[in-house]
């Protein structure tokens, strides 16, 4: 992932944070934080690892794993 992949996923919840300012109470507010971030988070970590399989139960077989 390159800087101006990241900056361009951050820039897509820039305006759902800054939505926040308009909570008045302190428990939404961290709630709705923790959503939009874990959920950032989960995007940046995915393009970061790889892209997921199209069936998650497939096997991967290792090289020299003797099989």
């Amino acid at each position: 992932m390159t800087k101006e992949e990241y900056l361009a996923l951050c820039s897509k919840r820039y305006d759902e944070l800054k939505a926040l300012n308009k909570i008045d109470n302190f428990y939404d507010y961290e709630s709705e934080f923790s959503s939009i971030l874990k959920e950032l988070g989960k995007e940046v970590l995915e393009r970061n690892l790889s892209e997921l399989p199209a069936d998650r139960r497939k096997k991967k077989h290792l090289p020299n794993s003797g099989k």
